[in-house]
This record gives structure tokens, sequence and C-alpha cells, in this order.
């Protein structure tokens, strides 16, 4: 990744799958960061056991870690930007919700659907 991290930064469904499959780096940029936030619905699409997924269980349980809630308010947010940008994934746009909110980072394996809902937004690969 070759990335240091001071900044909060928002993690998307590849970066906790990474998380928990113990990839350093991305454990690292965690680390380092102000904070972590991770929306709600995110950790929705890759929860299976928390029992079998100690890595991620304790990230979303974290004092660093901030986790935004889907709410009303927040899906019409996240529906019209995907609206706008000709998408479909809400769940994304709730990572770009996040990033905006937080002037924070995204990290994601999917950089094209990031980018394609906000171009603007500053994205870590992993």
């Amino acid at each position: 990744m070759g990335e240091t991290a001071v900044d909060p930064i928002v993690l998307d469904a590849g970066a906790l799958i990474a998380v928990e499959r113990g990839d350093r780096a991305v454990i690292a940029l965690c680390a380092e960061s102000a904070f972590v936030v991770v929306p709600a619905g995110v950790i929705g699409q890759v929860w299976r056991d928390g029992a079998r997924q100690a890595r991620l269980s304790r990230l979303v349980n974290a004092t660093g870690t901030v986790i935004e809630h889907l709410d009303l308010a927040v899906a019409k947010l996240a529906g019209a930007l995907c609206g706008r940008a000709g998408t479909s994934d809400v769940i994304d746009a709730t990572v770009i919700l996040g990033a905006r909110a937080h002037h924070a980072r995204v990290v994601t394996s999917d950089r094209a659907d990031i980018t394609r809902l906000d171009p603007a937004v500053h994205v870590i690969d992993c």
C-alpha cells in the first residue's frame, strides 16, 4: 500500500475482509489512523459468525472505531448519491458519505466502484 495514516479512514467490505484475513498492511493502517469509520451496512456484508471472526469483532468493538448507522436520512442520501452516479450499491454510497462526513480516506478493494460514486475521494487500495 505504501501509505501512512494519521487522518481517519473509512473501511469498505473488502477492507474488513482484509482485516479478518490478517492483512498486516490494512491492520497497521487501522492502528495508525486517527480513527476508523465503518458503516453498519458494510459490517452486514461481511459478518457471518462473530465467534469465528475474532479480528473483525475486535476492530468493530475497538475504542477508535466509529460505526456509522444506516437510518432513514442516511438511506435517502445514499440512494440519491447512487442516482446521481448511476449506480445501485447503497452500501458503497454510505462509505462515501462516511468519508465526506469525517474528511477521511477510503480503504477499499474496489477502487472503480468507490470512485464512480465520488471521483474526488482519496482511495487507499487493499
